[in-house]
């Protein structure tokens, strides 16, 4: 009898850039799936596999119960069998919520708040008492916050400007804001005088208000006429309405309005914890739960073991496994307290797998979407074990990746393309390692490492002084300027710390292009992320005598159907949702009387049709085609003006985001990863770019662990030796090749790839 291989059979996929492409992808296994930025990757395994399983999944449950679960449109496919449950770790950033944690985020506090509600001395009974967001666990101080914010006067006032002239900087009590015409109006001040003018009595009554004791009252005009009202003091007013009170309430001010006229610090009482004294008094072998919260994971592993207690014990079992997770992800250094906003994306990538690996259900589909993003090179050898062990547990593994590493450890290689966009959604290669370098893909197992041998001159520098930020050693260091830099090292060592933090405070003029998300949506297009649209509106509105909002799919000019959307999305009850093209505009979004009116042959459905690569050649207006040309050169050409960044991949997005950079002017550009999401191939235009900046006369300094782009750098400096308290010290500072001689982890890794060529 033959033997039955079980396998994801997948047939006809279309979505997106998909050409109509049959995959089988074998089980239990480890498989890669590599090929250019744009190529269709995404939308094979996330868009079609992914998607599909879920669906599946959620037909499982009673009506009643799938209309409270995400619902998935079926993805475009003739046939998808053999499907089994899905874990998604994707690129996607996590933390939105400034008080989310490693702690919240791996479900590890609660645990600890229950460990010390049953065997903490002096006892606390609940749980919930155990934190800062309950009434019993806030410290009374600083509400839960762990920082006392005060007004900063120097922030808020201008005392050199008169209160008409907005001497008031926060919106609110300025002249815009009805408290502002009534301090200028309720004749206790004099309106067009200088703050520093006013006599020590007046000023004093303005910013604190009157003695202690004494009250005034000013009137202020309504409808009905003048009321008396008290006037408490500009700075204790701002206290009492925008500090001590639920500003997430307010429409006119956000959190980020006032804190920008405020200053921060660790509330005294708590240090910074945010607990009661009460809380903070309760104690397990002589630490408290802020304690607890401080320690680096290796501390805090040894601390549960302690425990001995048996129900603190059973406890504490629960809360090791995933601490143990993180340790062996090499994430020993952090601390439950650790923000998640505050983690590199490595460390992120890392927290996210970890999350995910404590259960020990099998026959499960994994799917990893770049989990070398943001690793150094000696860190990508631990995940690959991690996925080996995933693998073995009678699990499929599948990965997006270009990291060569990654993809020589994979059981099988699916390279998408040849191209990407309209030129990809085709499978190259799919097979073993041995055949890769034989095919038409793009990827090369024996790739070339090319070291610099002629760095750039080094005549002036960028200078950062006894740097202490988070984890750095009191460091000092010299950047070469108009040179390309990196800066490189473990995850955790400090890189983001002395680049992002320390080197902005000197050098403010910095254009930094962080790992943060852009924002994405189906309204947003590529012409309105690149701010060419109004252009784009300008021209068709001079050339037609037309309103400029008639060419926009948001305002007049939008479809009456699909309100500009481009497809409808009918009312199907509890079936699975469906999405039609729109059958009045048929996807264009614009109305009939929009598509009526021609720019250069073109009306604006057809406009916005067009590639990067098209665009240069059909506009002449310099500030569209400056826009136009940046894309061009981060190799975005296929996109189209219209394109929705909702529908990009994770590269094309990193590359978006660089070009929306690029435009603007400026001597220094620090970039934090640069390469996430690219293939090699992408590598090379990437660092031409970054090279042609250079010879222009800029500064380009990015934090990196590529070895291509370190390799082709002028300056390379190295943190370390390890994350956390092992890590902030500077190990190595010199040129690409005075590297190869150096005895650092970069530099081990250096050396390999330039053996690799050499075998």
């Amino acid at each position: 009898m033959p033997k039955i291989i079980d396998e994801i059979i997948l047939r006809g996929l279309k979505e997106n850039n998909l050409k109509n492409i049959d995959i089988n992808i074998p089980k239990e296994k480890i498989i890669v799936f590599t090929g250019l930025s744009g190529s269709g990757k995404s939308s094979v395994v996330f868009d079609t596999l992914a998607t599909e399983s879920r669906r599946q999944m959620t037909m499982n449950y009673p009506h009643y119960v799938r209309n409270q679960m995400p619902r998935y449109e079926r993805p475009h496919a003739d046939l998808m069998q053999n499907l089994s449950p899905v874990v998604v770790v994707e690129q996607r950033q996590v933390g939105g919520n400034s008080r989310s944690t490693v702690g919240t985020y791996m479900d590890i506090h609660p645990l600890i708040r229950l460990l010390f509600s049953r065997i903490g001395t002096p006892p606390i009974a609940s749980a919930t008492d155990f934190s800062s967001q309950s009434s019993f666990g806030k410290c009374p101080a600083c509400s839960g916050f762990g920082k006392v914010i005060a007004p900063d006067l120097n922030k808020m006032v201008d005392v050199d400007k008169s209160l008409r002239a907005y001497a008031v900087k926060f919106k609110p009590l300025s002249p815009s804001g009805w408290q502002g015409r009534w301090m200028m109006t309720g004749g206790l001040f004099d309106p067009d005088k200088p703050i520093k003018d006013y006599s020590e009595e007046k000023r004093h009554l303005l910013l604190y208000g009157p003695p202690e004791g004494e009250s005034v009252f000013a009137p202020f005009h309504t409808k009905n006429g003048p009321q008396d009202h008290e006037w408490d003091g500009l700075l204790p007013r701002f206290t009492r309405l925008y500090i001590n009170r639920d500003i997430s309430k307010l429409k006119q001010v956000s959190q980020e309005d006032v804190l920008a006229v405020s200053t921060q610090s660790d509330c005294q009482n708590c240090l910074g914890s945010g607990l009661s004294p009460e809380v903070l008094a309760c104690r397990i072998n002589g630490f408290n739960i802020a304690e607890y919260d401080q320690l680096e994971l290796t501390e805090f592993l040894e601390e549960l073991n302690r425990i001995h207690d048996p129900l603190g014990a059973s406890i504490a079992q629960q809360a090791i496994a995933p601490i143990q997770q993180l340790v062996e992800l090499g994430l020993g250094y952090l601390s439950l307290s650790r923000k998640m906003g505050t983690l590199s994306g490595g460390e992120a990538q890392r927290v996210k797998i970890a999350r995910h690996l404590g259960s020990s259900l099998n026959n499960i589909t994994y799917i990893f979407d770049e989990p070398s993003a943001g690793l150094h090179p000696e860190e990508v050898d631990r995940l690959i074990q991690l996925l080996k062990s995933i693998k073995e547990y009678h699990n499929t593994v599948i990965v997006i990746e270009h990291d060569l590493s990654v993809i020589k450890a994979a059981d099988e290689i699916i390279e998408m393309g040849p191209g990407a966009g309209v030129s990809g959604g085709e499978i190259v290669y799919q097979g073993k390692l041995e055949g890769l370098d034989n095919s038409k893909a793009a990827t090369r197992v024996n790739q070339q490492l090319t070291i610099n041998k002629r760095p750039r001159d080094r005549k002036s520098y960028f200078t950062i002084k006894r740097a202490c930020h988070n984890n750095l050693k009191n460091i000092s260091v010299k950047i070469p300027q108009h040179a390309l830099v990196s800066i490189c090292g473990v995850s955790g060592s400090g890189k983001s710390s002395l680049m992002m933090e320390a080197f902005p405070e000197n050098y403010p003029e910095t254009i930094l292009v962080g790992q943060g998300s852009i924002g994405i949506s189906s309204r947003s297009t590529i012409a309105t992320y690149m701010g060419i649209m109004d252009d784009i509106r300008a021209i068709l509105a001079k050339e037609t005598g037309q309103p400029a909002g008639l060419f926009t799919f948001n305002s007049l000019g939008a479809c009456p159907m699909c309100k500009g959307k481009g497809v409808t999305t009918p009312d199907v009850a509890f079936a699975d949702p469906v999405t039609v093209l729109c059958e009045a505009c048929h996807g264009m979004r614009y109305s009939d009387e929009a598509l009526l009116y021609r720019y250069q042959d073109k009306n604006i459905a057809e406009i916005l049709g067009l590639t990067i690569d098209e665009a240069i050649n059909y506009f002449k207006v310099p500030r569209i085609l400056n826009r136009v040309n940046t894309l061009l050169d981060v190799g975005l050409g296929y996109l189209t003006l219209g394109q929705t960044t909702s529908s990009l991949s994770g590269g094309e997005v990193q590359r978006l985001k660089l070009a929306s950079h690029l435009q603007k002017k400026g001597q220094i550009y620090l970039l934090d990863e640069p390469s996430l999401g690219l293939h090699k191939k992408d590598n090379g235009k990437l660092l031409d770019v970054f090279q042609n900046l250079v010879n222009k006369g800029n500064s380009v300094i990015i934090i990196e662990h590529n070895l291509d782009f370190i390799a082709a750098s002028d300056w390379v400096i190295e943190l370390g030796p390890g994350g956390g308290k092992q890590g902030g010290q500077i190990l190595f500072e010199g040129t690409p090749e005075e590297m190869l001689t150096a005895e650092t982890l970069t530099s081990k890794w250096l050396k390999n790839g330039i053996a690799e060529q050499l075998t």
